[in-house]
């Protein structure tokens, strides 16, 4: 059996245990029918027509098709269509042999019949139920009609026309039209469970599924909040104190030679020490605190160049040109690009001249930083976390992130992103 080929159906995987135990009844019913039956006198017969024995011998033909047919049902096949007609004309044949009697042996086929019909309805969709159920219960009623010419050719020809022999007819085709009811209701009731179930199922699927992609869904915002925090403190933290250890390296060294100057190093660097603290305690806070506390870009961006400028000794050229206040979002991701891109200068650049140049268009912001510093060859610098951010960043805008540089050729950064995918 291939792996997509569906599991043949027995009583530990039964899809509806009701109708199974209901079909085992039915067959212990048969059986007993089958033991006992020829102990109970038939119906009262005609004048002229002679009574069966009140004691018969049980046939064992009718027993081992009987305990057969009950035992195919503990594994119907659900896979290929030739097995499962296969499997039905063999249900068929077993039921014609064990019913293969008198007008007496019908009641046993009724209940074979019922049997095959629940049977069908787990082996089939709906189509091949009703054939198949159609073609038993017209075969039903074939031998039915047989049976009764049969017991009819055994009376008398006067007896025919007299009315109490009307009874056993309309006995016969009364049950006949009972069975064929019990069939259509049982087809009903059947296909309406296996429905419910099927739908059950289903929902059962969904809701898994659904879990699971909730789940991946919160693997990803986890990874994206922590990929985000790692910015943050990045380029928050990191930027503090980068300055901060620039500004202590500057006061030992002048401490000999300039005091006063060392000294006024040292009390920038116990602001930018206090910077750093807040940091931390954002970070800590998930660094959900608004970078710009509530300025402009344009001022926060100023801020960075007067650090870029006590620590450097260079002051950037900041060239800024807004139509329009930006989105929040968007003021923040160009606010850790620029001071990325500027702590990167104070550490590593060491350059004569910086400029900044951020302008917006209809439909594109356009972002330019550059210096004359000593560059560096990106082949040998694809481990940094900083120009990984700044890369990030710009991306998740939507957004292009160009670095050039070579080693004493400066460096040059442009970002560019599209307005119309922001929403303010």
């Amino acid at each position: 059996m291939s792996p997509a080929e569906p599991r043949p159906i027995h009583p530990a995987n039964h899809p509806l245990r009701l109708l199974l135990y209901l079909e085992w009844s039915l067959l212990a019913i048969a059986f007993l029918s089958e033991l006992v039956g020829p102990l109970f006198p038939g119906p009262r017969m005609p004048r002229g027509v002679s009574p069966e024995p009140p004691f018969s011998w049980v046939s064992p033909l009718d027993i081992a098709c009987i305990v057969g047919f009950g035992l195919m049902g503990l594994r119907l096949p659900t896979g290929q269509m030739a097995t499962r007609i296969g499997f039905v004309l063999l249900e068929g044949v077993l039921i014609l042999l064990a019913t293969a009697g008198d007008l007496r042996e019908m009641r046993l086929f009724s209940f074979l019949v019922v049997v095959f019909a629940l049977r069908s309805c787990l082996i089939f969709a709906l189509p091949g139920r009703l054939m198949t159920t159609g073609i038993a219960y017209g075969l039903f009623l074939a031998i039915l009609t047989q049976r009764l010419r049969e017991l009819a050719d055994r009376i008398p020809i006067n007896w025919r026309d007299r009315p109490r022999g009307l009874p056993a007819w309309s006995f016969a085709y009364s049950s006949a039209l009972l069975l064929g009811l019990t069939l259509v209701f049982l087809l009903l009731l059947v296909d309406a469970l296996l429905t419910e179930r099927q739908s059950r199922e289903k929902l059962t699927a969904a809701n898994a599924q659904l879990q699971n992609y909730a789940l991946r869904v919160e693997k990803l915002a986890m990874a994206q909040e922590r990929s985000r925090i790692a910015r943050e403190i990045h380029d928050s933290l990191g930027h503090s104190l980068t300055a901060l250890n620039l500004q202590v390296e500057g006061a030992l060294k002048l401490w000999q030679s300039d005091p006063q100057r060392a000294h006024q190093f040292l009390k920038e660097a116990k602001v930018l020490g206090s910077t750093a603290l807040q940091d931390v305690r954002q970070s800590v806070a998930t660094m959900r605190a608004d970078p710009l506390q509530e300025q402009s870009l344009e001022a926060a961006i100023a801020l960075l160049a007067r650090n870029v400028e006590q620590v450097t000794g260079v002051a950037p050229i900041c060239q800024i040109h807004l139509d329009a206040p930006l989105p929040p979002d968007l003021s923040t991701s160009l606010y850790r690009i620029v001071q990325e891109a500027f702590t990167n200068i104070c550490k590593y650049a060491r350059p004569s001249q910086i400029l900044l140049d951020l302008q917006d268009t209809a439909a594109t912001l356009h972002l330019l930083i550059q210096d004359d510093g000593v560059g560096f060859d990106p082949a040998q610098n694809r481990t940094g976390f900083g120009l990984q951010s700044m890369r990030e960043r710009a991306e998740s805008l939507g957004g292009i992130f160009d670095l050039q540089t070579s080693p004493g050729q400066g460096c040059t950064i442009t970002v560019h992103i599209p307005l119309e995918r922001i929403v303010p």
